[in-house]
């Protein structure tokens, strides 16, 4: 077994939390309580809240992605009116400066709640929604960073799956295409108190679930494997895959909805080990596929992040914290930091080089996959307009392609993993993937 200093230089893939939910806990003190604490629970995500006109600390930040913890900022501007562009530009290039990746705008646009009464009952909601959307993922997208889409109430006043795809469709018409590639999709991955694989498969498995309606019999997105649903959408409507956040991991619902009879530590650790470890058994590198009997986790999941790491003891969320202000914890800490141990993953891959943001010696690798038999002449042919237009750097090399400030991948999330293009994404690579048939990569790249 391996001490505390070796856990600490680890993480478990895909594994994550949501810190606070106010914007006040990022001092030096804060950083040195509860860096050690993430460290040892395998930690490889943190979600954190941010105001539109005050960045949070550089320290802080710096603190999280040195240790190999990537975090994910989440604004939560206001529906219908959220801040000008330009007013929270400033504060996106100072996080961008600093080496953040992903940043969330908005919060559950498919629910009532979060617009007026005026505004929600207005035709076109979605159009409306994207209208608001898009100026500022344009600005996220031109800073290199990531736009995430917000995650939609499960189910909600409109139905979740409509409302993305009805987006996601719009973006397409809009030819929004430098969004809807780059973009990462987010989802609340409530049990709704049902079994973890409850929807595993997703349409292709059942194929008679519609909107507001799942036949008897039938299994529908209101549960963990929401991913499932949402990947499909994307693969649909955009012809590829798109990174998915699970947020709000290990909770029946809406923590909004859930009274304290409803909800114990006791309920809520009682899966949390089987979730953590479906992340990290082999089978959720494999894709489904019908007949299957073991569903693996979808690979297009980048992120699974429990809530909630830690709360004010005055606020509303206090009952979900892991840890108390008295510096108690759940019973489930332990265990967890246990099994970190043993199955905890190196933060940086050995094989690849991790030079700083900015220091990347190529500007622009187009990454080619290769197969057993050699390479696929139909992919030198549909790359040709688009290697005389950018004159990329062309190779087969992941370790090569980390050398480059921007990268271009051809092939799907069986050919390059999503955790391939995560480790481009931490030695500072800008990277954009590409896939489909012959026709739809040349498509694709002659949009660009």
């Amino acid at each position: 077994m391996e001490d505390n200093s070796t856990s600490a230089r680890k993480n478990i893939a895909r594994m994550g939390f949501h810190y606070y939910q106010d914007t006040v806990h990022y001092s030096d003190k804060d950083l040195s309580r509860w860096l050690p604490e993430l460290e040892s629970l395998g930690t490889a995500w943190l979600v954190i809240q941010s105001e539109p006109d005050r960045a949070i600390p550089e320290a802080f930040l710096q603190g999280l992605i040195q240790a190999g913890i990537e975090p994910i900022i989440q604004f939560q501007v206001a529906l219908p009116n959220p801040p000008e562009q330009s007013s929270l530009k400033l504060v996106l290039e100072s996080y961008a400066n600093w080496g953040v990746r992903y940043i969330q705008m908005f919060d559950r646009p498919n629910l009532t709640s979060s617009w007026s009464s005026a505004a929600w009952f207005q035709e076109d909601l979605v159009e409306r929604f994207l209208d608001r959307f898009l100026p500022l993922a344009e600005t996220i997208c031109s800073l290199g960073m990531t736009p995430v889409f917000p995650a939609l109430e499960p189910g909600g006043n409109y139905w979740d799956t409509a409302f993305l795809k009805s987006a996601l469709e719009s973006m397409e018409r809009r030819k929004q295409t430098e969004i809807s590639r780059k973009m990462a999709l987010s989802a609340y991955a409530y049990t709704f108190s049902k079994p973890l694989d409850w929807g595993a498969g997703g349409p292709e498995r059942w194929g008679d679930v519609r909107p507001y309606f799942t036949p008897d019999g039938s299994e529908d997105q209101l549960g963990f494997r929401i991913a499932d649903w949402y990947s499909a959408i994307a693969k649909t409507v955009l012809g590829q895959d798109l990174p998915i956040f699970l947020f709000g991991v290990g909770l029946q619902a809406n923590p909004m909805a859930l009274q304290g009879e409803t909800f114990t530590p006791e309920i809520y650790s009682s899966f949390i080990l089987e979730i953590v470890s479906s992340f990290t058994d082999q089978n959720s590198q494999k894709q489904y596929h019908p007949g299957d009997t073991i569903l693996p986790i979808n690979p297009a999941v980048t992120a699974a992040c429990f809530w909630l790491l830690a709360s004010e003891v005055e606020s509303r969320f206090k009952a979900f914290a892991w840890y108390d202000e008295q510096g108690g914890s759940w019973p489930v800490v332990p265990a967890l930091k246990e099994f970190a141990l043993q199955n905890s993953l190196p933060a940086e891959p050995k094989s690849m080089p991790t030079p700083n943001p900015g220091e990347q010696q190529l500007e622009h690798y187009l990454l080619l996959p290769t197969y057993e038999w050699g390479v696929a002449d139909w992919h030198l042919d549909v790359i040709r307009p688009f290697v005389k237009k950018y004159q990329p750097t062309i190779g087969f090399s992941l370790k090569d392609a980390s050398l480059a400030r921007q990268v271009t991948v051809i092939g799907n999330t069986q050919v390059f993993a999503e955790s391939d293009l995560e480790m481009l994404r931490r030695s500072g690579c800008r990277v954009e993937r590409i896939n489909g048939d012959g026709t739809s990569i040349a498509t694709q790249l002659a949009e660009r």
